[in-house]
């Protein structure tokens, strides 16, 4: 009787021959990555970097077939949007308008981004005023060594790269906190409420510029180093996207290095995964593979770089081969919204239902439907899709996990993978299950990376 019933298992209790080896080395590179891709701008330009190692071209470059509209089979093309996205695809032997196998994820994390007016000083100190990007905790981020991460567009057309705070030798910053002595009313506030957006204000300097008669003294010194370092002045900040993240490099974690610390697992680690599938292609795939890196997911995926963007349309139909087919390829495809999930934690037990919850070393979780309250804000992928990975997944030796966003009315959230449903394209999450998901320093497991980066690849077309 005990083949009937259904228990998933920990990969470490059965691993495949060499998978615990593949995914040490898988997640050698996975940290590499998320090193290089602090930012969305970071991952996209990695990304690309990595792409052209794999032979990947840009679209226009791309060669077609016969001198027909479409692309030759094998071939592997990319497209960047507007630096903070990015579309790639391997053609399939079969035309793109007869469906294509996505993998869509995001690499936009939550961080602190500077205000288009940033700079003030107050109390002889110079700050930075920010405004928090996406969900997070705000205690989470106070007294913790920030790095500077960005970009300054200037008038005269060029774009200046920022990246300070990553090197030993370079400085970092910090949101102050109140000392325990003098924190009586303020232990008194709920979590929300011990800090709120407009504290959340970075120390960067405390050296004032000129003598004691001049003003503006701490907030003129900070400006005359980014003026000799830089070349820009407190009116570039008005076309600047500079965000301050965690300091620091990726880590191996606990005793046994089974997991991975580090920022922007959520949603990096579905990024690499669905990079790294495929770059892993071996030829063309039966249907062409699409690998979608979206920005904005944390804010709602709004705007040109967000998976709602019609820019995605565009994309399609020039794989296609023009507009007409776009509406019947979305018929034919197949998408994993690509994204992470949470991990079963049990300092929280109270906020999962135990039997619907992910946990780590069980491999990609599977989440049928995300939302809030009754399945609010999601797709909820059919049974027969959930049939369809279930076989596809046994198929090619991919550990995996059903699991939900949490206890019912616990709370709740979202992904992409509504926006691609409403294409009129087959869609599911599916991805890492993640430890402290939103914090500065998230953990995750290497196998589960590992299993995702399998399940990814098993969707392309790639058979083990």
């Amino acid at each position: 009787m005990s083949e009937l019933i259904y228990k998933n298992k920990n990969v470490f209790d059965a691993p495949g021959e060499g998978e615990l080896e593949k995914a040490q080395s898988y997640a050698e590179g996975y940290k590499s990555f998320l090193d290089a891709s602090k930012t969305e701008r970071e991952a996209v330009r990695e990304a690309i970097r990595l792409a052209e190692e794999h032979g990947f071209v840009p679209i226009t470059d791309a060669a077609r077939h016969d001198g027909a509209a479409r692309f030759a089979p094998g071939a592997k093309i990319y497209k960047p949007i507007g630096g903070k996205a990015l579309f790639l695809a391997v053609i399939g032997k079969l035309p793109p308008r007869e469906g294509v196998n996505i993998a869509g994820a995001h690499v936009d994390s939550p961080r602190l981004d500077l205000k288009q007016l940033p700079l003030y000083e107050d109390g002889e100190m110079a700050f930075f005023k920010t405004h928090y990007y996406g969900g997070i905790k705000k205690y989470q981020w106070v007294t913790l060594p920030l790095a500077l991460h960005g970009v300054v567009a200037k008038t005269d057309g060029s774009v200046v790269d920022i990246s300070i705070g990553e090197q030993e030798d370079e400085p970092v910053f910090f949101v102050s906190d109140l000392l325990p002595h003098l924190g009586r009313e303020q232990n008194k506030k709920t979590l929300g409420e011990a800090f709120t957006g407009e504290q959340l204000n970075i120390l960067i300097g405390t050296k004032p510029a000129g003598g004691e008669k001049d003003t503006d003294r701490f907030k003129t010194a900070v400006l005359e180093l980014l003026s000799a370092k830089y070349g820009i002045a407190e009116e570039d900040f008005l076309s600047a996207e500079l965000e301050a993240v965690p300091a620091g490099r990726a880590r191996d974690a606990g005793f046994d290095k089974s997991l991975i610390l580090a920022y922007g697992h959520d949603d990096r680690s579905c990024a690499y995964a669905a990079l790294k599938a495929m770059f892993d292609l071996d030829g063309a795939p039966e249907k062409t593979a699409v690998c979608v890196l979206a920005d904005k997911e944390e804010i709602g995926s709004e705007g040109v770089t967000g998976s709602k963007s019609q820019i995605f349309e565009s994309f399609i139909a020039e794989l296609t081969g023009g507009v007409d087919f776009t509406l019947k390829c979305f018929e034919n495809s197949f998408c994993v919204s690509a994204d992470v999930c949470n991990a079963f934690d049990p300092n929280f037990p109270d906020v999962s239902e135990k039997n619907n919850a992910a946990r780590l070393n069980h491999g990609m979780g599977v989440m049928k439907f995300t939302g809030s309250g009754g399945k609010s804000g999601s797709s909820d992928a059919s049974a027969e899709t959930v049939a369809r990975l279930r076989k596809l997944f046994a198929e090619n030796g991919v550990a995996w996990q059903m699991t939900e966003l949490g206890k019912v009315d616990q709370g709740g959230g979202g992904t992409i993978a509504k926006y691609m449903a409403n294409r009129g394209i087959e869609t599911i999450d599916a991805g890492v299950p993640v430890i402290s998901m939103h914090a500065p320093w998230e953990a995750a497991a290497k196998l589960d990376c590992y299993m995702t980066y399998k399940g990814i690849a098993a969707i392309y077309g790639k058979n083990r």
